[in-house]
């Protein structure tokens, strides 16, 4: 289109709305985007599913929906969660905005060994990656991965003349970060405090130990979510939480899950090197198992 064709077409967005209304997320989702994530030394390459939004005075209209893919598209190199705050505050000054969301979820893959015959084999979770501009200038990010696990019910296991129910189940976590943490640390965190992990190779000596290690750690959906609640509040860099376990019951036909949030606010002050672990809140639990 010649420049002076564009210059004299309407620019409707940009026009004044009367009728009083602020919106608070207004912008693009579900774009499928090419990404390079920066995590330790090893840069990833994958495909995110990215979200962009801003919010709206009262008194504008719309938002300029090309601007975001304007931006997708100038970035260069691999993504960290320093590059990630840039790209979130560089997404505000483009589309002249106080407040904003940036989102990102990606397929991440993690070499898992064998516990027995050391075979290796990848296994995959999902990780989000978040990053906000409040009304007020302030800045968060958080992290989160859904990761799958075994847990076996500990009351089939006490009431059973022998075995136990079990199943696979997924581990949400979403933590409000206050420092540079990986993926890895995350996933660990659930697998450490499941029944016991799952792999996508296992030999039978692997299957023997697995099946027996779910066996002498029975766990509820609501044991879980306060054992990693627990091992969070240890953590120093994790500002707030929600973590929810959710069991595909093997049989029943629905599922079990709990859930435990943490916002910032419930951290209490706490004198310099020190961390106190608040009261957990455990808002929802579902069926039980």
């Amino acid at each position: 289109m010649p420049q002076t064709e564009s210059a004299v077409l309407p620019d409707i967005q940009s026009q004044t709305d009367t009728r009083d209304l602020p919106i608070e997320a207004a912008g693009v989702t579900g774009i499928r985007y090419p990404v390079t994530i920066q995590v330790g030394k090893a840069p990833l390459h994958t495909i995110a599913i990215v979200s962009m939004s801003v919010g709206l005075s009262a008194t504008t209209k719309g938002t300029h929906m090309s601007r975001f893919l304007e931006l997708l598209e100038a970035r260069r190199g691999a993504l960290d969660q320093g590059g990630f705050k840039a790209l979130v505050l560089e997404m505000l000054a483009r589309l002249e905005a106080q407040s904003g969301t940036l989102e990102m979820h990606f397929p991440y893959f993690v070499m898992k060994t064998a516990p027995v015959s050391g075979v290796q084999s990848h296994l995959d979770y999902e990780v989000c990656w978040r990053a906000r501009v409040s009304k007020e200038g302030r800045y968060s990010f958080s992290a989160g991965v859904t990761v799958p696990v075994t847990s076996l019910c500990p009351c089939s296991k006490e009431i059973s003349a022998y075995g136990a129910h079990n199943q696979r189940s997924h581990i949400t976590i979403e933590a409000e970060l206050d420092g540079e943490m990986s993926p890895d640390e995350l996933i660990l965190v659930a697998e450490r405090n499941a029944s016991c992990e799952v792999y996508g190779l296992l030999k039978r000596p692997d299957e023997k130990y697995v099946t027996e290690r779910a066996y002498e750690n029975p766990k509820f959906a609501e044991d879980l979510v306060r054992d990693i609640a627990i091992a969070l509040n240890r953590e120093p860099r994790v500002r707030a939480y929600t973590i929810e376990a959710q069991n595909f019951e093997s049989i029943h036909n629905h599922s079990a899950f709990a859930r435990i949030v943490r916002p910032a606010s419930a951290v209490p002050p706490t004198e310099p090197g020190k961390r106190v672990d608040p009261h957990l809140h455990l808002v929802l639990v579902g069926v039980a198992s």
